[in-house]
């Protein structure tokens, strides 16, 4: 994956507890900042991507051009930000500042200095505070802080959702700490707000590969939900709508159609069962052949139904259903037992002798495959003798 950033609890799909940001005493990061989030900022394989064709994703929101040099050698830093009191704009400001020099943790600690002050004030200004928190993340992400820089875009996007920035950076963060579903999703939410995002672009395409290797060829259905994006929200490079945006739509079609047929799948199979359990063997089989129509590799379905026909003395479909069930499964047991039972019912003594000695090397203790191998070899014996005196 080429991503050596420090990973933080909650390795996987999963997330382990974290900090709150924003609150008194939340932890700094420390250290040589300039140095250590070069390294960083070097190795992640979608840092150095382009946002746009015009502007970094690196760069904070909110920023103008940047001053090298130091915070008091900077004019811009009284400039107003939105509806921040000036107060909180320069300590914005001096963030963003120092985020361009490299100086990432002093640049976190400024933000969340502004942060706070948005909280205690109770300002209501929900832009002002989603680009705070975009912009900490950002700080967050070039330390190598996955899990806190996941939890402040987290933040930002519920107050502005949609927001490219927050999502970008989470993706980035996700795929860092190897959970690649909810990366992909968020890369691909990227993509039908901008798809001139190349870092987005060059990310779903390496993600897309690990999935497939992780997940297999359904890899699709086991995603969360990919959001449609709100037309309001897509920055429209034409009037047709994106390849990107279509294929978003074609997944999330997908994943809704998979869902659906899983729990149709489910509520058939119940009502199969429970018409087994009221002797309705007939309405049981047909609601089985529902299932299949669905999922047609389900080896208990075709067992189930087995049992049905055994049942209905369809002894020829028993055995099919059977022999389907072994292609899946090559050592179930059900499936050994009930085609003795059915080449029982067609009057083949010997298979049906030969699949329950099946059952019985796979577990000794079947004490029906016992007294049906008794039977059944009575019965080859004396067909046997039948057929000597004809």
């Amino acid at each position: 994956m080429g991503n050596t950033q420090k990973k933080g609890p909650g390795h996987g799909e999963g997330g382990g507890p974290h900090s709150q940001p924003g609150t008194p005493g939340h932890k700094r990061s420390h250290g040589n900042n300039t140095a250590n989030s070069k390294e960083v900022q070097g190795k992640n394989p979608a840092v150095n991507g382009s946002l746009t064709a015009g502007k970094s994703q690196d760069e904070p929101q909110g920023s103008g051009p940047a001053h090298r040099g130091t915070v008091g050698a900077s004019c811009n830093l009284d400039a107003p930000c939105g509806a921040l009191p000036p107060p909180l704009a320069r300590l914005k400001n001096e963030g963003n500042l120092l985020f361009k020099n490299g100086q990432f943790g002093d640049a976190l600690e400024k933000y969340t200095q502004a942060i706070d002050g948005c909280l205690e004030a109770g300002i209501d200004s929900p832009e002002d505070l989603c680009i705070l928190y975009s912009n900490r993340a950002a700080c967050y992400l070039k330390d190598g802080n996955s899990t806190d820089c996941i939890q402040d875009c987290t933040r930002a996007l519920e107050l502005r959702p949609f927001s490219l920035k927050p999502l970008l950076r989470r993706a980035m963060a996700y795929e860092t700490l190897e959970r690649y579903r909810k990366a992909y999703v968020d890369y691909k939410t990227v993509l039908q707000i901008d798809v001139s995002v190349q870092a987005a672009h060059d990310s779903v395409h390496r993600i897309t590969k690990m999935l497939i290797e992780q997940d297999g060829p359904d890899w699709r259905e086991k995603l969360p939900e990919i959001p449609m994006v709100p037309l309001s929200a897509q920055q429209h490079h034409k009037d047709e709508p994106s390849a990107e945006v279509l294929e978003a739509r074609a997944d999330r079609a997908q994943q809704e159609k998979a869902r659906k047929a899983e729990a149709r799948f489910t509520l058939l199979k119940q009502e199969g069962n429970d018409a087994v359990k009221d002797g309705r063997f007939q309405a049981a089989v047909d609601k089985y052949s529902e299932c299949l129509a669905i999922k047609p590799d389900e080896c208990a379905i075709y067992t189930n139904r087995a049992l049905c026909y055994l049942k209905l003395e369809g002894f020829a479909e028993a055995k099919q259903d059977c022999d389907s069930a072994l292609q899946i499964e090559p050592n179930n047991k059900k499936a050994f037992y009930r085609r003795a039972l059915a080449h029982k019912g067609l009057k083949d003594f010997l298979s049906a002798s030969t699949d329950l000695q099946e059952v019985l090397q796979l577990d000794p203790n079947v004490q029906e495959a016992e007294q049906e191998l008794e039977t059944v070899t009575n019965l080859l014996r004396e067909s046997l003798l039948a057929n000597s005196q004809g």
